[in-house]
């Protein structure tokens, strides 16, 4: 006789967890979305017109979540905007909203559908979770209710929030996060009242989670790593790339090496947006990362990563992001500099006209230092020594220390800065520090065709980020990329209405 259903259901999630727990490492998914997206339109469509959209973004990604179980992983992060995608009014995204309850109400939406306000969404994604035994990671939207009495209160009568939620294998509701820091176009939501510090706790080690722009703030990233000693970060995220230094595979493998936690990096694939680029980040280096700027197909990644990477022989140890670079005393005739932009912020360059080099930049007190040896120069690419101390963004400002090796998009100087994904001239080593005034630095290298390095370059404990084995590949930077929170601006208004 076969087990019923239930029952089989069961035993699956007990041997998972099983499994879980006999080993100090787990599995773990990223699929990178392309999302099907609404119709442009200011009006709200029916809820019916808004639940089939959703319904045929969900069947992709039950797709990506059975062949992520069928391979054994455990969980699965899904991308920010992934069920409904981006394109709305806050009257227009309505109809796709869900009142999505606190996860202490212990609710498994699969089983017992109809004990809150009918929500086919949390429904479905349950039941994905829980057909399949896995941890399951989604971005939707969450609607609340409020009146008069709340001063705070938008002029429609609800809060609308960019949340995520997470189901357990067995499709419980376990986290739900609202989202602190709202792009600047995100206009169709609210920001909650204060941030959230959401986690919970898994067989494989204890998880936080938040969205996209949040990864920048000290609330609620540093505060879940720093503060609350997560292992792992779960970020949906929906990031449009922009060269130098915030393309996505790129600064999500530093974040996750400077803060020293593994990052389930998910993230929309939307090519006329620049939206692509997602990956399984270690204290180590990327386990596996994905960028496609090509092509408009979704991808799943899947890798074995450590449960406890803090307990990891290979864990760095304390950094002192400023220790090497303090003793280092400029070089006189080596640093003749020039003012470049990127993008917004003025930075101090200098031209490494040299095949070798050792000198420091600096911009008033902060100073980066180089020693570098190219090994085969191209004529046609120029390179720079850059610093940068001051506050980044337009609408939402946020205080950057910056030491970069940068190539130039051409041979003039006025070039430096701007976007370039190709280069040809190959570097022997490069050791770059500078003297930050924050703990918090994270490491880039690119190289050519924007691709990382794992495992080409280390930290110091003096600062130093250095390469590790001889001639590099076509190089495209060399970034120490350090955030000093306590500078930052206040917090945006708490509502976008």
């Amino acid at each position: 006789m076969l087990p019923s259903q239930p029952l089989l259901h069961t035993a699956v999630f007990a041997v998972t967890v099983l499994q879980a727990l006999a080993s100090d490492t787990f599995t773990a998914a990223v699929y990178e979305h392309a999302v099907i997206l609404p119709d442009a339109t200011n009006k709200p469509v029916s809820p019916a017109d808004a639940l089939a959209l959703m319904n045929k973004n969900m069947d992709v990604l039950e797709g990506a979540i059975k062949e992520a179980a069928q391979q054994g992983a455990h969980i699965i992060v899904t991308p920010e905007d992934g069920i409904y995608g981006w394109r709305f009014t806050r009257e227009a995204i309505y109809p796709y909203l869900e009142d999505i309850p606190d996860p202490a109400v212990n609710w498994i939406p699969c089983t017992d559908p109809t004990r809150f306000a009918r929500a086919p969404v949390q429904e479905r994604l349950s039941c994905m979770a829980r057909n399949n035994s896995i941890y399951v990671v989604a971005n939707i939207g969450d609607k609340k209710p409020c009146n008069s009495s709340d001063p705070s209160c938008p002029s429609d009568g609800r809060y609308q929030y960019n949340t995520d939620v997470v189901f357990d294998p067995e499709g419980k509701l376990v986290a739900r996060y609202h989202k602190y820091n709202l792009f600047r176009r995100e206009t169709q939501f609210d920001y909650p009242k204060e941030p959230e510090a959401v986690t919970f706790e898994t067989p494989f080690g204890k998880f936080g989670i938040f969205t996209c722009f949040d990864i920048l703030f000290h609330e609620p990233a540093v505060v879940l790593v720093s503060e609350l000693q997560v292992d792992t970060v779960l970020f949906p995220t929906a990031w449009m790339n922009v060269l130098p230094f915030l393309t996505a595979v790129e600064f999500h493998s530093a974040w996750a090496m400077g803060m020293g936690v593994n990052l389930l990096s998910a993230n929309t694939h939307n090519t006329s947006f620049a939206m692509t680029g997602d990956g399984l980040f270690t204290p180590e280096g990327p386990a596996a990362y994905h960028y496609d700027s090509v092509t408009e197909e979704g991808h799943l990644l899947i890798a074995n990563l450590s449960a406890c990477p803090r307990l990891s022989p290979t864990y760095l140890p304390t950094v002192n992001w400023s220790s090497y670079a303090t003793s280092i005393k400029n070089f006189p005739g080596e640093n003749d500099t020039f003012s470049g932009a990127v993008r917004r912020d003025i930075f101090t360059f200098s031209e490494l006209r040299n095949k070798a080099g050792n000198f420091t930049v600096c911009q008033g007190d902060f100073c980066c230092h180089l020693v570098y040896q190219m090994s085969n120069k191209s004529k046609d690419e120029v390179y720079v020594l850059g610093a940068f101390d001051g506050l980044h963004g337009s609408l939402i400002k946020y205080h950057w220390q910056i030491c970069t090796l940068l190539k130039c998009k051409s041979t003039d100087l006025n070039t430096c800065g701007q976007p370039v994904e190709m280069a040809q001239t190959k570097f022997e080593m490069f050791s770059l520090s500078g003297t930050f005034g924050t703990n918090y630095v994270f490491p880039e290298v690119l190289y050519s065709g924007v691709q990382l390095a794992p495992g080409e370059f280390e930290v110091l404990c003096d600062g130093r980020l250095e390469s590790k084995h001889g001639t590099s590949k076509p190089l495209l930077t060399v970034t120490l990329f350090g955030r000093l929170y306590e500078k930052d601006l206040p917090h945006p208004l708490r509502t976008s209405t």
